[in-house]
């Protein structure tokens, strides 16, 4: 079960959380974003998906703080993360407000999302504004362009889907994702402010990696239990190592599980073939 979030909620006197109405199986709540700062000028981090009722609560909260939007940082391209950049930019309290987000190593992307105009992060890049003083720190593996942000003041960590609240991330690339993770770890956050669900804590990383490396295990033992002539196709590994988990998070899993596979075949232990895996017999 979920923990309940309130649309709006004043985190400390420089956060700001904004949920995004857009609940669900991969989202929980919906999407965590963030107003950060004191001033009359903040800095959005990410947009929600795009949802009415979304954008109607931000602007009740920039009405109410008498405040208007500097800058937007998006922490990567997924629709939930991105989808509100439009309606934002078309408010009158977005006037002269810059939308940033790290280039994708995966594609090529255009200077424009949904006809804004979108600037390029850097990794390292910091940005300033009253209360405030956010750097932004490239972590890919969730996907290419991921990043996270670190708030000075508060010794915090914004973890985009590096790290979730309640559950477990999916990831594009393992091997990246737990060297972000431990990139994450090194920053010794006091607080994790989540893409989704609620505040964490520091001790949540080390959690994060620990379920990475003891899913790896789990797969090995599964494949090792059998004869080593054994195929195994990915759906089938999903059905013993999640078969407490809903049937309607297997599609996640199943993602999971194969970026697992591929990087233990990067580690010499399994062998793929015609999309099925075996673990290697010298092993």
């Amino acid at each position: 079960m979920t923990s309940f979030i309130p649309p709006v909620t004043v985190l400390t006197p420089i956060v700001i959380r904004i949920l995004g109405c857009n609940p669900g199986a991969m989202t929980l709540q919906g999407t965590n974003t963030y107003l950060l700062g004191s001033g009359r000028k903040r800095i959005l981090f990410d947009t929600g998906q795009g949802v009415p009722e979304y954008f109607n609560n931000l602007k009740s909260v920039l009405s109410s703080e008498n405040v208007t939007l500097e800058h937007i940082i998006i922490s990567h391209w997924h629709i939930d993360h991105i989808g509100g950049i439009k309606s934002i930019m078309n408010s009158s309290f977005s006037a002269n407000c810059k939308v940033w987000k790290y280039a994708r190593s995966d594609c090529s992307e255009l200077d424009y999302v949904n006809d804004v105009l979108i600037n390029k992060l850097q990794n390292n890049q910091e940005f300033f504004t009253e209360g405030a003083t956010l750097k932004v720190i490239h972590t890919p593996g969730h996907s290419t362009d991921h990043i996270i942000l670190t708030l000075k003041e508060e010794n915090a960590v914004f973890s985009g889907d590096c790290i979730l609240g309640e559950g477990t991330s999916i990831f594009e690339d393992l091997h990246e994702y737990l060297n972000s993770l431990h990139k994450i770890q090194d920053l010794k956050a006091k607080i994790i402010y989540p893409g989704h669900g609620p505040i964490n804590v520091e001790e949540t990383v080390k959690r994060y990696i620990q379920h990475r490396l003891e899913r790896e295990k789990n797969i090995l033992v599964v494949i090792d239990s059998f004869p080593v002539d054994k195929e195994w196709t990915v759906d089938e590994l999903v059905e013993i190592l999640y078969k407490e988990t809903p049937r309607e998070l297997h599609k996640a899993a199943g993602w999971n599980v194969s970026r697992h596979l591929h990087k233990l075949l990067k580690d010499d232990k399994v062998t793929l073939t015609n999309d099925k895996w075996k673990i290697r017999s010298n092993l």
